[in-house]
């Protein structure tokens, strides 16, 4: 299977910095919604036999433009949500950014006992993603699925899934909304790192280098790394 993970649009609390991860969520900023029409024409020589979403609103939306355009009717799995703040939730100081995303790169790195403060740990991120990516498998079989996602979930369930690259290679490259990552494998088979688009699907245009948010952030950031 090819598997395309795609980020969400620009949320407002991208704009504001902050860890808002609870479902439903909220929309799109004017740039997120130019940022998702552009997602068909980006895509527009793919193949693509199925739309997944996420359970919170601002996958919907982003996916929306191409789910018509495709005239493929979105399906919402329930694992493919955003990493739990905790009790970090729509906090945006530098100190409860870095914890979040030290805490959801450990997992990526295989240190999956490390708990999310007022959160859940390593072990049932990956095990509700994983749920979703085997049913999204078996639905579309060797075919090329998208899934509209979130920024950490996105980058740390590839840097502990993907075989070719370093655990720490997610941490390491940014991933702007929109952005595409690309996997192909199965999840019997494991899953090898086509691609990391961390730009928006659209071009660099339409990027927001302040409104990013963390979850695009990479490691060697100023949020995540100043004291």
């Amino acid at each position: 299977m090819h598997l395309l993970l795609i980020r969400h649009g620009q949320t407002p609390s991208n704009v504001a910095g902050k860890l808002d991860t609870a479902t439903p969520g909220p929309g799109l900023t004017e740039l997120g919604y130019r940022q998702a029409a552009r997602i068909p024409q980006a895509l527009e020589s793919r193949p693509i036999d199925g739309i997944f979403v996420s359970t919170l609103v601002r996958t919907h939306v982003t996916a929306a433009p191409l789910a018509l355009e495709r005239g493929i009717e979105l399906a919402v799995r329930t694992g493919l949500h955003e990493i739990e703040a905790g009790g970090l939730e729509m906090l945006s100081d530098p100190s409860s950014v870095r914890t979040y995303m030290r805490t959801a790169f450990a997992w990526g790195s295989g240190n999956l006992d490390t708990r999310m403060p007022g959160g859940t740990d390593g072990h049932a991120f990956f095990e509700r993603f994983d749920a979703d990516i085997a049913a999204i498998e078996s639905q579309v079989g060797a075919g090329t699925a998208v899934v509209v996602s979130h920024g950490a979930a996105i980058r740390v369930w590839s840097a502990g899934r993907a075989t070719n690259v370093p655990p720490a290679f997610a941490g390491q490259h940014e991933l702007d909304n929109t952005g595409v990552v690309e996997l192909r494998g199965s999840p019997s088979e494991g899953w090898t790192l086509v691609s990391w688009q961390g730009t928006p699907a659209g071009g660099v245009e339409l990027a927001d280098a302040a409104g990013e948010g963390p979850a695009g952030e990479s490691l060697t950031h100023r949020r995540i790394d100043d004291a």
